[in-house]
């Protein structure tokens, strides 16, 4: 038998398999295809402090090997989560991790705060990286901010608090080193890359935001690569991989990379089972290789050159 527990700072999980925010609704949705209490834990689909429609259609579209998509956090608010959402996913028996989004440092801090003090919840992942809403990416891609809002939001919610952060920038290692100095218990990496797909006969981008966030097997390479600088930059720092994970193998491969947990995003839409069929998955394959604890594994991945 595996030991398949992991743990991320204070929060501790029972496999590492979690869902990514954005990809499977408010979890409800999902629960006719996901045994949802196998999970890790569930991150519902991004809260902002007011109701938003998101941005005008289309705006997803499949690529060569992912796809994009510039949906603007459509949602329903964030009193309308906490009155209407919540008390289902109190129920789904694995731990739930709340996403949420601000337009500024102050409302991260007040939904943060309001979030909490509810029962249920495991902690709060900052979506500081999203692409696709105006100033998504103000607070994301400086290392100050970062960590002045990470420190901010640490103040006011008792929860642990994992920063998701953007690899649209040159150098992630100084972004998640001024999270885990403002005490964040993890980052997750990476959210989606900026792209673009167009139609040159109409001379027009497909997605009517213009640009939206790659995300797929076409960013895997670049999440591994991430979350690999991270791990031997910032050892004691826990970190959640997130890029074209789709398979047993493919989670393992972030685990040995320096990854404690993983999400699965854009596999789910293809094949809603993917995460629920992950975990007994990651645990065989483990078991074959003589693994003992997941937690044995990871950032056990070694430079050919020597570092």
């Amino acid at each position: 038998m595996v030991d398949p527990r992991v743990t991320l700072g204070r929060l501790t999980l029972p496999n590492p398999v979690l869902v990514a925010s954005g990809t499977f609704g408010y979890v409800r949705e999902m629960s006719t295809f996901v045994r949802l209490d196998r999970l890790g834990g569930v991150i519902p689909k991004t809260v902002t402090a007011r109701p938003r429609a998101g941005n005008p259609t289309p705006r997803t579209v499949e690529t060569a090997a992912g796809m994009l998509n510039a949906i603007g956090l459509d949602n329903d608010g964030i009193d309308h989560f906490v009155a209407h959402h919540l008390p289902y996913l109190r129920t789904v028996g694995a731990p739930v991790i709340a996403n949420i989004a601000g337009e500024d440092e102050d409302q991260f801090v007040a939904m943060a705060a309001q979030l909490g003090g509810e029962p249920g919840i495991a902690a709060i992942e900052l979506n500081i990286s999203c692409p696709n809403v105006s100033h998504g990416l103000d607070l994301g891609v400086d290392a100050e901010a970062v960590g002045r809002l990470v420190k901010r939001v640490r103040s006011e919610c008792p929860l642990p608090i994992i920063a998701k952060l953007t690899p649209n920038v040159t150098n992630v290692v100084p972004i998640a080193a001024a999270a885990a100095e403002a005490g964040a218990a993890a980052v997750s990496l990476i959210n989606t890359l900026r792209g673009m797909a167009v139609d040159w006969r109409r001379r027009r981008p497909i997605l009517a935001y213009d640009v939206g966030g790659l995300s797929g097997p076409a960013v895997k390479p670049i999440a591994l690569r991430m979350v690999w600088d991270v791990a031997r930059a910032l050892p004691e720092l826990p970190i959640i991989g997130i890029g074209g994970i789709a398979t047993a193998d493919d989670a393992l491969e972030f685990l040995v990379a320096g990854a404690s947990a993983v999400q699965v995003g854009t596999a789910t839409f293809y094949d809603p089972t993917a995460a629920d069929r992950m975990v007994d998955e990651i645990a065989s394959r483990a078991a074959e290789a003589g693994v003992r604890s997941l937690r044995e594994i990871v950032g056990t991945l070694r430079s050919n050159r020597g570092g």
